[in-house]
This record gives structure tokens, sequence and C-alpha cells, in this order.
């Protein structure tokens, strides 16, 4: 084979792989709007410990979603039914971290196992059952890419208005309370937000791996930063990275896109723990 035919095969694959980008735009796309609210969102959800809460929204969300797919309803519809009623009971009844953790610890096999029954009553086809668990980012349809952009947008515009006082009560909630923000009220909108960014995740990356994109970034962003600025935008960068990153990648692969998307976001985080961990040091040396 000469320079020729090297050079030929190779134009014809990245021509190949451009008309399949072409075909997954819509999933780029869901991609980028995910890890851009994801990582935003998640950086309240360090802030207030709560971690453990998404996974517990999560599992809710795969029950409505489930419930939705056995009676022929809206799937997104069924996950963000779910994921607010579970987002609601939380900020309800978990006002004190050790209620919210005994609350979730009893809402996540609930679901999970609402859900499991939900899937072994339908009987059409399976990949459906299994996109619930991992996720179908790779066939976004031009409806679901709308109801995310919409629920994003809503999602991202209610947290910008209630930004400060969300961060204040965050970071000191008894100064908070003390100074007159409606600690309640605020802790309630931004469960209910928190539950929307949930299930409109689970429909695109999965039940099973929604903390690869609301968590992870944000867990890694305060690790080599703690500015009030620099925090929410290293995350949003981080999310949107491990999206689009790991369609991209998952494009020129045989694999799910989810194992793709989820090592990138644990590879980032773990890049962002060793700088934080070396500038620690030479911190304590001086």
């Amino acid at each position: 084979m000469n320079w020729s035919d090297i050079g030929d095969a190779m134009f014809g694959g990245l021509a190949d792989y451009g008309d399949i980008l072409a075909l997954v735009s819509n999933s780029i796309w869901a991609g980028a709007v995910l890890g851009l609210v994801g990582g935003l969102i998640g950086v309240f959800v360090m802030q207030r410990d709560m971690a453990f809460a998404v996974h517990g929204i999560s599992e809710l969300s795969f029950a409505g979603a489930a419930a939705a797919l056995l009676v022929g309803a809206d799937v997104v519809t069924g996950s963000i039914v779910g994921s607010l009623i579970a987002a609601g009971l939380i900020g309800w009844l978990g006002a004190r971290a050790r209620d919210r953790n005994s609350i979730i610890g009893v809402l996540m096999p609930f679901g999970l196992g609402l859900g499991i029954l939900f899937l072994s009553l339908y009987d059409g086809r399976s990949a459906n059952r299994f996109g619930l668990l991992t996720g179908q980012i790779v066939s976004v349809q031009n409806a679901q890419l709308g109801w995310l952009i919409g629920i994003s947008a809503f999602v991202l515009i209610a947290l910008l208005l209630i930004w400060r006082p969300l961060r204040f009560d965050s970071l000191d909630p008894q100064s908070a309370a003390a100074r007159g923000v409606p600690t309640v009220a605020v802790s309630l909108g931004f469960m209910l937000l928190l539950g929307l960014v949930v299930a409109v995740a689970v429909h695109i990356i999965g039940a099973l791996l929604v903390m690869a994109l609301v968590v992870t970034p944000a867990a890694a962003a305060t690790r080599v930063t703690s500015g009030p600025v620099a925090v929410p935008v290293l995350s949003a960068v981080f999310g949107i990275v491990a999206a689009v990153g790991g369609i991209l990648l998952a494009v020129m692969g045989t694999l799910p896109v989810s194992p793709y998307i989820t090592t990138i976001s644990f590879a980032i985080y773990l890049v962002c723990r060793l700088i934080g961990n070396r500038r620690g040091a030479v911190t304590r040396a001086r």
C-alpha cells in the first residue's frame, strides 16, 4: 500500500465519521446541554452534601419512566413525575441530614423495586428496558431534544434567580435563616430543580449512571479551586467534556456511550484530585 492509498483510506474514514456525526447531532447537543446544567446544579449538590440524594431521586425517576413505558405513556413525563415526587419528599421530610439520608435509604430500594416490577411486566423491546438503566443518548429524537432543552433552560433560569440565597443557605444555613432567607422554600425549590435535571438525565444516560454528570464534575472542580465563579464554570466545562467526549468516542467504537462518559468523568476527577493533593503537599511544605 502506497501513501496515496493510505491517504484515501484515512479520508474515507474521516468522511464516514463525519456522516455518522451528522446522524447523532441531536445526541451531541443533548450531551452538551446535560453536561452544562448537570455541572452547574452539581455545585450545590456538593455544597449541600446531597450526592446520595441524586441517586435516590434517580431510582424513583426510573420507576416513573418504567411505569410510563408499561402503560404506553410518554417516558419523559413518567420520569419527571417520579423525580418530582422523590425530590419533594426528600426536600419536605429531610430538613436535617440524618433524616434526609434515612428517607433516601428508604426511597431507593422502593423505587428500584417498582421499576424492576414494571419492566418485568413490559412485553416490548428489551432495548427499551435496558435504556432506562444505561441511557439512550445515541438515539435522541427531535421531541426528546426539545424536552431536554426546554427543561434545562427552565432549570438554568430558576437556578440563576435563586443563586445567591441558595449559595448562602448551602454554605451557612444557620446564618442564612437568621438573615431572613426563606431556607425551607429555597431548599424545596432546589430539590424540585434537581428532580427535573435528574429526570432528563435518567432518560439520556440512565438511572444507574446519572451521578457521572450531576455529581462527578462538581466533585472534580472543588478539588482544584474554591472560587465562587471558578467552581461552577469548571464543573460545567467538565460535564460538557465528559458528555460530548463520550459521544464522540462512542461513535468511533462498538461499545455503548455510557461507559465512555463515565470513564472520562472519572478520569477528570482523578486528575483534579492529584492536582489538589499536589497543591496541598506544596502548601504544607511551606
